[in-house]
């Protein structure tokens, strides 16, 4: 039992909408995210028992927070659905997620869906030592 609740409450602690600055554009909101950080080659796939959090940038990108790892994500198609307080949802048969995936959008509250997003390059930032 407590490691059912141990899963769910990851689960949610994944899917919960990280609270944003929405005062700033998206640009601007994203750039405050990875600063301070320098960019990687771009990877073609995350794992996700790494990933502690994911954040939605309005319309702009997704960031999965591995710790000392920051990754970008710039949807290759649909960033117009993404929504700060949406939550992302993937049909995984691995725990990678990786390019080409499709990740559906659904309004939190109402859980209806919102969109869908076709994942491009996942740009690793890492702390300026």
């Amino acid at each position: 039992m407590r490691r059912l609740l141990t899963a769910l409450l990851g689960t949610a602690l994944l899917a919960t909408p990280a609270l944003s600055k929405s005062r700033l554009a998206p640009e601007a909101e994203l750039a405050d995210a990875i600063k301070g950080r320098v960019a990687g080659e771009p990877v073609g796939c995350i794992n996700l028992s790494n990933v502690r959090s994911v954040r939605i940038i309005n319309r702009t990108a997704i960031i999965y927070d591995a710790g000392r790892v920051l990754y970008v994500n710039r949807p290759r198609g649909g960033a117009e659905s993404l929504d700060q307080w949406d939550t992302l949802v993937t049909r995984l048969h691995t725990n990678q997620l990786c390019r080409p995936e499709v990740v559906r959008l659904y309004d939190s509250a109402s859980r209806f869906e919102t969109g869908v997003v076709f994942l491009g390059d996942f740009i690793p930032y890492r702390r300026i030592r």
